[in-house]
Order: structure tokens, then C-alpha cells, then sequence
């Protein structure tokens, strides 16, 4: 899954954009609320998570949630903020946020909020995905095939994930290259190919009449379902 991580602070941002990696997250990282006002507008579909700062120096993170909202991006946002009366936190979500977080705050605790605002919309975002014999739990953070589990590591796992939501549609390297690494990440690496044939080894039935995973020339890649 991905994160758009809005913060200006650099040691707080670079920390959790470390943490949340180590915990399989892709993250992406913003420091300037005007150009993530307009990144969450234009990549709507991109994240599956906002972290918001609520003091940003440009624009608050309750305008720009505010903003998306009146846009139509119902993208689940964490706002991270400093104050905590009561009154203000109940004026964060009434702007939009699905949920806040006071600092300073732990990371477990972070985590335990992330996940449970992921659990909300069980209708857009089904936690546990089901193609052919293969078996993804995003909460357990297993993959399955035929009953038996099969270790992957953090980028294979995203992989299979994106490629599970988005079944039988052709996936463009650029998107996929974008939701699983982050939009610095060189286009021309062939990174993702190695990627593929290690998830080819450990999921496709070659046998099969129709690959688990085609590769769709001058486009990227399609799972079969």
C-alpha cells in the first residue's frame, strides 16, 4: 500500500517515511502544502493514505483536507497536529480527516491508527484478496497458493497486491513502478523485471494454458484472473 506523507519537519518526516517502509508501506513525502494539495488532486487514486501535517508553513493541513474533500478525494487522511483541545480536534474532522494523531506520538501507535482507518471501507479496500489458488491477507501481511504460504518479500508482496486489486487489466510500468516505489524512482531501471520473473518462480503455474502474470509488450504487465 501507499502513503503520501505531508510534513515539514525533516527529521519527523524521514523518520516515519523509514518506519513505515520497514513495515512495507510505500511512501511518498512532501514538505510543501501547496504542491500536496495538488499532487493529492491530480494522483487521487495513487495513495490509499494521507498523513497531514495540520501546521504546514504555505497552507493548513484542515484547508487542504478541506479542499480534497470538496474535490470529491475521499483518500482516508491522518492529520498529525500539535494542539490538542478538544474543540480543535473535533474541527479536523469535521474538515474531512478520517482521524488525527496528537504530538509527540509513538510509531506503534501510528501504525495501530493506520490500520484501522485501512479496515473502514471493507467495500473499496477488501482486506482479504482471493484469485485463482492464490490467497492475499493485507492485514496479516500473507500470501498464499493452494493452502500453503509463500514468503515474499516487501516489494514482491506490493507487487502482488496491486496486481490483485486491478485483476486482468494492463498495468503500465510507469503506474506500477509509481505505487510500488515512489515517483523519484528511474523509469529506465529494470527492476521491476527481476521483481516479475522472482514472482513468476514463486506463484505462476507454467503448466497453465494462461499465465498468472503476462507480460504486455510496450505497456507493463497483466494479471490473469
Amino acid at each position: 500500500m501507499r502513503i503520501l506523507v505531508v510534513e515539514d519537519e525533516t527529521k519527523l518526516a524521514e523518520a516515519l517515511k523509514r518506519g513505515l517502509e520497514l513495515k512495507g508501506f510505500t511512501v511518498d513525502w512532501l514538505a510543501d502544502g501547496d504542491k500536496a494539495r495538488t499532487r493529492i488532486m491530480l494522483y487521487k487514486d495513487e495513495y490509499d493514505l494521507i498523513l497531514l501535517d495540520l501546521m504546514l508553513p504555505d497552507v493548513g493541513g484542515d484547508t487542504i483536507c478541506r479542499d480534497v474533500r470538496e474535490a470529491g478525494v475521499m483518500t482516508p487522511i491522518i492529520m498529525l497536529t500539535a494542539r490538542d483541545e478538544m474543540e480543535y480536534k473535533i474541527d479536523l474532522l469535521n474538515s474531512g480527516a478520517d482521524d488525527y494523531v496528537t504530538k509527540p506520538f509513538s510509531f506503534d501507535e501510528l501504525i495501530a491508527r493506520i490500520q484501522a482507518v485501512l479496515r473502514r471501507p471493507a467495500e473499496t479496500l477488501p482486506g482479504i484478496l482471493a484469485i485463482r489458488d492464490i490467497e492475499l491477507d493485507s492485514g496479516k501481511h500473507t500470501v498464499e497458493k493452494a493452502g500453503k504460504s509463500i514468503p515474499l518479500t516487501l516489494k514482491e508482496f506490493s507487487l502482488v497486491e496491486l496486481f490483485m486489486r486491478h485483476p486482468n487489466e494492463a498495468m503500465p510500468r510507469e503506474a506500477i513502478l509509481d505505487h510500488v516505489w515512489s515517483f523519484d524512482f528511474p523509469g529506465f531501471s529494470n527492476v521491476l523485471d527481476v521483481h516479475m520473473k522472482n514472482l513468476r518462480k514463486k506463484l505462476d503455474d507454467y503448466d497453465d494454458v494462461e499465465p498468472l502474470f503476462e507480460t504486455i509488450r510496450g505497456v507493463g504487465y497483466r494479471l490473469n484472473g
